[in-house]
């Protein structure tokens, strides 16, 4: 086939520059650049709602769990042939583990929760947690630390079925200079980092990570006819691994990055489920069991200059009857202003602001007050500073409550400016004259 396609080219029968067209993956194409990106800033949206993660958690499925074994082994099956029954049942106690981390306050108050996991390429799920912890937990003490993260190997004969789990699921390696040849080995070191160093208490580093204690009290566990110690730990929550008998790794972060690895990480293929966000259904005010949870949680605002709103149509419609359609004179961001004329609450929210009171009916195509007590966070699509009037819009509607036009936007102290950018600079949102000058000759 391949050599027939050669010998039509070289005889002149096909151009080459006129076959194919070029396609370009939107964000709804679940794995690809422009999904990562736009999951991304939802995330970060949730950052800034709720500030930074707490605590990233890894949850890795366990075909020896009593479920799988008891259903393969009666009817002479490997887990793997059953792909269906592993991801029924590590949902199952996702879901609990979930319930538990939200609402049973395992780690103190959780805030909220995002999740999301895929399969790996074995056919096993994964799950990644982060953790957003209240406010009055966010700065956690070392004794703080060591009640929720465990990175020692536990006495034998004081805890046999906690050392057991240890054993089985919490011990890495092993690798370095004991076996140069393992998988996590690279360039003579681990890329998981271990062996750690042991340490007799725990401490918080000059970046605010913790250094987990990791004593040298000559506790070791044998895992392939080599002896490791507390050094090869990973580290754990006692009462999580006893519970899931799983592969549960708790890490400490309060850092952004863990988002930005959130969604980086699990975008290596093309399997995987969406990333779900929900509030503690513990907090004082709450009256409703189901107070929140939101797929996804993030509401991504739309918007546009005067009379530059999107309009679909097929190749085939008449241009007129395009034209006169009601619905060319309708979207998010005009939907908006008529709003805000109808209702006085409406007009102390910013765009931003707005998902928190209003729900966005895409099929009737207005807002509408929200009726539960639920919300959505809003987030608006990011645009560089080069697109000249479109960029000082958006400064104006992150600023300005209430607007029920694009005149309302531009008129600053009773004073109607020509553009959005001279709007801007009334308001004091450009900085300083060299950035004035830079936007100002990227229009």
């Amino acid at each position: 086939m391949y050599k027939c396609l050669q010998d039509a080219v070289l005889h002149g029968e096909i151009n080459p520059s006129s076959q194919g067209k070029r396609i370009i993956l939107p964000s709804s194409f679940t794995g690809g650049a422009r999904y990562m990106i736009q999951n991304y800033q939802d995330a970060m949206a949730i950052c800034k709602w709720v500030g930074y993660p707490d605590l990233f958690i890894t949850f890795t499925f366990n075909p020896k769990w009593p479920e799988i074994r008891r259903f393969v082994e009666n009817r002479d099956l490997n887990p793997e042939d059953r792909p269906d029954i592993l991801a029924r049942v590590f949902k199952i106690k996702l879901d609990r583990l979930i319930k538990d981390l939200r609402d049973n306050q395992i780690f103190i108050k959780v805030k909220a929760v995002i999740y999301t996991f895929e399969f790996q390429k074995r056919g096993l799920p994964h799950a990644h947690i982060l953790l957003f912890l209240h406010e009055c937990d966010k700065y956690p003490t070392a004794a703080d630390i060591d009640q929720i993260i465990s990175a020692e190997i536990p006495d034998e004969l004081a805890n046999p079925v906690y050392y057991k789990a240890v054993h089985n699921f919490m011990m890495h390696g092993p690798c370095g200079s004991a076996r140069k040849s393992s998988l996590c080995m690279q360039s003579g070191r681990c890329t998981k980092h271990f062996s750690e160093r042991f340490v007799e208490s725990t401490t918080i580093d000059e970046e605010g990570y913790p250094v987990c204690r990791r004593r040298d009290n000559g506790r070791t566990i044998k895992k392939d006819g080599i002896d490791l110690d507390s050094r090869y730990v990973v580290p754990h929550n006692r009462f999580l691994l006893l519970k899931y008998d799983a592969h549960i790794n708790v890490e400490w972060c309060n850092q952004s990055r863990s988002i930005k690895y959130l969604f980086k990480y699990i975008n290596k293929g093309n399997d995987r489920v969406t990333a779900a966000f929900s509030q503690s259904m513990q907090e004082e005010d709450s009256s409703n069991i189901d107070e929140i949870n939101i797929e996804p949680p993030v509401e991504r605002l739309s918007f546009h200059l005067p009379n530059e709103q999107n309009v679909i149509f097929s190749d085939d419609d008449p241009i007129d009857d395009v034209s006169n359609r009601p619905s060319v004179q309708e979207s998010m961001f005009l939907s908006w202003f008529k709003t805000n004329k109808t209702f006085p609450e409406a007009r102390e929210l910013t765009y931003a602001e707005f998902p928190l009171k209003f729900v966005w009916k895409k099929q009737l195509k207005r807002w509408e007050k929200r009726r539960a007590s639920v919300f959505s966070i809003g987030r608006i699509f990011f645009v560089p500073p080069g697109t000249g009037e479109l960029y000082y819009l958006i400064l104006l509607f992150n600023v300005i409550k209430g607007p029920e036009s694009y005149d309302d936007l531009k008129r600053i102290n009773n004073h109607s400016h020509l553009t959005f950018r001279e709007a801007c600079d009334a308001l004091g949102l450009l900085d300083d004259d060299k950035e004035y000058g830079c936007h100002k000759g990227s229009k």
